[in-house]
C-alpha cells in the first residue's frame, strides 16, 4: 500500500515507523525548519530528521493547496497523520483512494483540537486513549476507525503522558494499517459529549494559589516539564515542575504563603488546604527542590 505520511513533532515519530514498516511511504511532509536555541539556526522537525534517516523525500511545503495540486495523480491508497500541526485542506484529503488516518491523542468526541493531553490532565481524568480518525474537513470530527483506552496514573505528567500516547496511539495505527488490506478502513462516527481544546496561551500557564489543591496539582501535571506551570512565591516568579496535595495539620496563613518544609517539598498554601511543591526553576537557575528555594525565606521570618 502506497501511503504519504503528515507530521512536525517527536509525538509522530513512533507512528511514522509503523507507517514505513508496514506500507511504502512514498514521501514525508513536515513543517518548515524553524529557528531554534540562542543562535536560532533553522533546525528540521523531528519527523523530517527522521524520514531522512529512512532515506524516505521530504516535503516541506509552504501551501497545502499548491501541494495537493502537485500530487493529483499520485496514485496513493491513504495518508497517515500525526501531529502535523496545519489544518489540511479538503483538497489534499480527497487525494488518497481510502482516506487520511489521523492519530489522536483523546478519546474522541473528547478533547477536540490542540491540546488533548494537556486538557485531561488539567481536568483530572482517570482515562484517556488513542482514537484513529477518518479525516474531513472539520475539527476532528471525523469518522473512528478505533479506539483504544488507557489509564491515566495518578502522577503521571505531560511528558510522561505524552511519549506513552504516542506509542500507544502508533500500536493502534498498526491495527488501523492491517484493516485496510481488506480495501477499506471500519469507520463509526462519533458519538457522545463533545469537548474542544484550543493552542496554550501564556496566560493558560499560571496558578492562582486560591484555587483548591487538586486543581493545582493537576495544572502543574498538565504542564510539566514544559512549558511548566507559572507562580510567584516569596515574591519570585518560578516554573513548577512538581507538585502534590499536602496533608498539612500545622496552623496555615494567606493563600499563597509559604507554611513550611517536609523533606523535599515547600509546602504552600491554597485555597482548601495546602500544596506539597517538590520541584521549582527559578530566574536563570537549574531545577531545584521546593525546599531548597524555600529554606532561606523561611529561616528569615524564623
Amino acid at each position: 500500500m502506497k501511503t504519504l505520511f503528515f507530521g512536525t513533532s517527536a509525538f509522530a515519530l513512533p507512528s511514522l515507523e509503523i507507517t514505513a514498516h508496514r506500507t511504502d511511504v512514498q514521501g514525508v511532509v513536515t513543517q518548515p525548519d524553524r529557528p531554534a536555541g540562542r543562535g536560532h539556526k533553522l533546525t528540521p522537525s523531528p519527523v523530517k530528521a527522521a524520514a531522512q534517516a529512512l532515506g524516505v523525500p521530504v516535503h516541506q511545503p509552504a501551501s497545502l493547496r499548491d501541494f495537493a495540486r502537485e500530487l493529483a495523480g499520485s496514485g496513493c491508497d491513504f495518508f497517515v497523520l500525526a501531529s502535523y500541526g496545519k489544518i489540511v485542506p479538503q483538497a489534499l484529503l480527497d487525494i488518497p483512494k481510502l482516506g487520511s488516518l489521523n492519530v489522536h491523542p483523546s478519546l474522541l468526541p473528547l478533547y477536540r483540537g490542540a491540546t488533548p493531553i494537556q486538557s485531561a490532565l488539567r481536568d483530572g481524568a482517570a482515562e484517556t486513549g488513542v482514537t484513529i480518525m477518518l479525516m474531513d474537513a472539520g475539527l476532528d470530527t471525523g469518522d473512528v476507525v478505533l479506539q483504544e483506552r488507557t489509564p491515566v496514573l495518578p502522577t503521571e505528567n505531560y511528558g510522561e503522558l505524552h511519549d506513552r500516547l504516542a506509542r500507544f496511539g502508533a500500536q493502534a495505527l498498526a491495527h488501523a494499517i492491517d484493516a485496510a488490506r481488506g480495501g477499506a478502513f471500519p469507520r463509526t462516527p462519533q458519538s457522545g459529549r463533545v469537548t474542544l481544546t484550543r493552542p496554550l496561551h501564556k496566560e493558560d500557564l499560571a496558578i492562582d494559589w486560591a484555587w483548591d489543591a487538586r486543581r493545582i496539582v493537576n495544572h502543574v501535571r498538565s504542564l510539566a516539564p514544559n512549558p511548566a506551570a507559572r507562580a510567584t512565591l516569596a515574591n519570585t516568579p518560578l516554573k513548577i515542575l512538581r507538585a502534590e496535595v499536602a496533608q498539612w495539620s500545622r496552623p496555615l496563613v494567606e493563600a499563597g504563603a509559604i507554611a513550611g518544609m517536609i523533606g523535599d517539598a515547600l509546602v504552600v498554601q491554597c485555597g482548601d488546604g495546602a500544596v506539597n511543591v517538590f520541584e521549582v526553576i527559578a530566574p536563570n537557575r537549574a531545577p531545584q527542590t521546593g525546599a531548597s528555594f524555600g529554606a532561606p525565606f523561611l529561616l528569615k521570618d524564623t
